[in-house]
C-alpha cells in the first residue's frame, strides 16, 4: 500500500537534495509512469469506511450529518449539505433558487461541462463570457457587458483553485437582483481577501471527486445560508420532507410528503466516512500542494518558453491545478506534442479544460464560436496541467521539473 502523505516523515517543503537535483540533473531517466493525480488514501480512510460498514448504516445518516457539520466549521459556512457530486450541488442550488426557462446564468467557457450542463437542465440559458488572462477566471468586465434584466445567477468558477474576483461580481449581481452561485470544485480551501471560499451566505458548490483536494470517491457539498441549505436538502432527496435517517432511526416515523419534484443526489455515510478522515488531513495536504507548486514556479519562472500560473496578492489559491502555459513562439512544437514528449518521459499530464464552445452539443445548440472568446481560446491552445497532489515525493517533483526542462531544451526554435 502506498504510504499516506499526511503521515510521511519528510517535511512539506522540498529537501535540499531534491532542489539540487532539480537544477543539476545531467539527464532524464524516470523508469516508472507518474500518474497525473491519484487519490491520497491511508489507513484512516479505510478504518472509517470499515466502521461504517459494521455500523449497519451505509446510506445518508449520522456520519453524513457529522461530515456536513465538520466541513461547515472548517470553511466557516453557515450550513452545509452533503450530496453525491459537485454537479448535484450546482443543480440543486439552481433548482432551490427557482432558476428556469426565461432566466439567464452568466458563467465561463473555461470549465468542465457540468457547470453549463446544469444550467441547461433547469431550462435556463447559459451566457458565456471570456476570462482574465492572468488567473483564467471569469472576467468581471465581461460579466458587466453581459448583464441583462433576465440575469438570475452569476456562476463564477474558481479556476485551478484561484478565487475569482468576487467583490465586483457580487456588486454586479446585487445591481440586477441576481445570486452569485460559486463553482468551488477546485477551491477547497482557497481564501479571497481574508474570506474562506464557502464562508458566505450565498450558495457555493464543492467537489470531492477522486482527483480533488479532498476526496470521498464521488461526492460534493453545498454551503450557504441555513434556510437555503435546508430547502436544498429537500430538493436533493426526491423532494421528500423527511430523509431515511429521520424516518428509520429510533423515534422516527415512516410518514413523509413529497413537496417538490426533487432529485436523487444524497451523499452516503460510506462517502462521508472517507470525507471525515480526509478533512482531518486537509491542512497537511494543502501544505504539500503549496510546496510542490512553489517548486515548479521556482524552476520554470525564468524560462522564456514557459508561463507559470499567477496568484494575486489578495488571495490564497487552493492549488488544485498547476496549469503551465507554453510560449509557442519560443518552441518548435505545440501543446499536444509537448504533452506527448512528457508522456514519453513517464510524466502524466492533463488539459483543463476543453472550452465549452468546442463541445459539439453546446457549440451547435447555442451557436457558440471560438472567436467570441479570444482570451480563452488563446490560452487553451497552449496550456497543460502538471502533476500536483500531496502524494508526490521530492524525487517525483524533481522528475517533473527535469522532464519539462528537457522537453524545452530539445524543442527550442
Amino acid at each position: 500500500m502506498r504510504s499516506d502523505p499526511a503521515e510521511a516523515t519528510s517535511p512539506p517543503s522540498l529537501s535540499a537534495a531534491a532542489e539540487s537535483a532539480i537544477f543539476c540533473s545531467p539527464g532524464f531517466a524516470r523508469t516508472s509512469f507518474l500518474a497525473f493525480s491519484p487519490p491520497s488514501i491511508g489507513e484512516e480512510e479505510i478504518s472509517e469506511v470499515v466502521d461504517t460498514l459494521r455500523s449497519g448504516w451505509i446510506t445518508t445518516g449520522p456520519k453524513c450529518h457529522r461530515f456536513e457539520s465538520e466541513f461547515a466549521a472548517r470553511v466557516g459556512a453557515p450550513a452545509a449539505l452533503g450530496v453525491n457530486s459537485c454537479t448535484a450541488a450546482l443543480h440543486t442550488a439552481l433548482a432551490t433558487l427557482g432558476v428556469g426557462p426565461g432566466d439567464e446564468v452568466i458563467t465561463t467557457p473555461l470549465t468542465f461541462s457540468a457547470t453549463v450542463g446544469v444550467i441547461h437542465h433547469v431550462g435556463a440559458t447559459p451566457v458565456l463570457v471570456d476570462v482574465e488572462p492572468d488567473t483564467l477566471n471569469i472576467s468581471p468586465i465581461a460579466i458587466a457587458e453581459a448583464l441583462s434584466p433576465r440575469t438570475k445567477v452569476i456562476l463564477p468558477v474558481h479556476y485551478g483553485g484561484h478565487p475569482a474576483d468576487l467583490d465586483p461580481i457580487g456588486a454586479m449581481a446585487d445591481s440586477v437582483g441576481a445570486t452569485v452561485l460559486e463553482d468551488a470544485a477546485h477551491a477547497l480551501v482557497a481564501n479571497y481577501r481574508g474570506r474562506v471560499i464557502g464562508s458566505g451566505r450565498n450558495p457555493v458548490a464543492f467537489s470531492f471527486y477522486a482527483t480533488k483536494n479532498l476526496t470521498t470517491g464521488e461526492g460534493g457539498m453545498l454551503t450557504g445560508a441555513a434556510e437555503l441549505v435546508e430547502h436544498a436538502r429537500i430538493w436533493s432527496l426526491h423532494g421528500m420532507s423527511r430523509d431515511a435517517w429521520r424516518r428509520y432511526a429510533r423515534g422516527g416515523s415512516w410518514r413523509y410528503e413529497v413537496v417538490v419534484p426533487g432529485f436523487k443526489y444524497n451523499m452516503t455515510d460510506l462517502q462521508a466516512a472517507m470525507g471525515l478522515a480526509q478533512l482531518r488531513k486537509l491542512d497537511g495536504f494543502q501544505r504539500r500542494r503549496r510546496a510542490v507548486a512553489a517548486a515548479y514556479t521556482s524552476a520554470f519562472r525564468g524560462l522564456d518558453a514557459l508561463e507559470v500560473p499567477s496568484e494575486r496578492p489578495d488571495v490564497e489559491s487552493a492549488w488544485h491545478l498547476y496549469v503551465l502555459r507554453l510560449n509557442l513562439a519560443a518552441l518548435r512544437i505545440g501543446r499536444d506534442h509537448f504533452i506527448e514528449e512528457l508522456t514519453a518521459r513517464n510524466i502524466g499530464t492533463s488539459v483543463h479544460f476543453i472550452p465549452i464552445y468546442r463541445h459539439p452539443f453546446y457549440r451547435d445548440f447555442y451557436g457558440l464560436q471560438p472567436a467570441a472568446f479570444p482570451v480563452t481560446e488563446g490560452h487553451y491552445r497552449r496550456m497543460l496541467s502538471l502533476p500536483l497532489h500531496p502524494g508526490l515525493s521530492d524525487q517525483d517533483v524533481a522528475d517533473v521539473i527535469e522532464a519539462v526542462r528537457d522537453v524545452v531544451r530539445g524543442n527550442r526554435r
